[in-house]
């Protein structure tokens, strides 16, 4: 195992080459939630900071845990000829559309309809390690039943599901997903 403390240019090309990673994050107590993500939602702000985009989906637990404690990890893992596994450490912050930073976060990113928060990510360490374990895989392309689902529910829509569905996480914390929200 490696360790850096920020993206060097090998490990930034490398990032861009994935079309999947993994986000990691947990409250003091209760679940632990790793998620998967794609659709060209990640970007690098800098060496010691990614932001990525997250999509309106039927849950929330990311933002939940990152209001209670920042902690987060993202993964990155070749499933091609070279293999290597990426870790990026550190402390996360959520903005929201209604937040001021959100207009130029959110440019980083193509439109995506259902946008529904950046989490910006400030590394603390950054960790390589084989990969020799993770199969191979070929990439076919990227879904579109998530854009589609967002497109016909409309701006409208998806904000009313954010109240239904995506207020409160599994443990029952708040996600911040509305303004005046909060876990304090």
């Amino acid at each position: 195992m490696e360790q850096f403390k920020e993206l060097n240019n090998k490990l930034m090309d490398f990032i861009r080459a994935q079309h999947l990673f993994f986000v990691g994050t947990a409250g003091a107590e209760g679940l632990v939630n790793v998620s998967p993500k794609g659709l060209d939602s990640l970007r690098i702000v800098n060496p010691s900071e990614v932001a990525w985009l997250n999509l309106t989906g039927s849950g929330n637990e990311s933002a939940a845990h990152v209001l209670e404690n920042g902690r987060m990890t993202i993964m990155f893992c070749s499933f091609d000829k070279q293999p290597l596994i990426l870790r990026l450490y550190g402390e996360a912050e959520v903005v929201h559309p209604r937040n001021q930073a959100w207009k130029s976060l959110s440019e980083l990113f193509p439109p995506h309809p259902g946008a529904r928060q950046v989490f910006r990510l400030r590394i603390s360490l950054i960790t390589t390690s084989c990969g020799y374990a993770v199969p191979h895989y070929d990439f076919q392309g990227e879904r579109a039943t998530l854009t589609r689902w967002a497109e016909k529910r409309g701006e409208h829509g998806v904000e009313q599901y954010w109240r239904e569905k995506n207020q409160l996480s599994l443990d029952g914390k708040i996600t911040g997903i509305l303004p005046g929200q909060s876990n304090l």
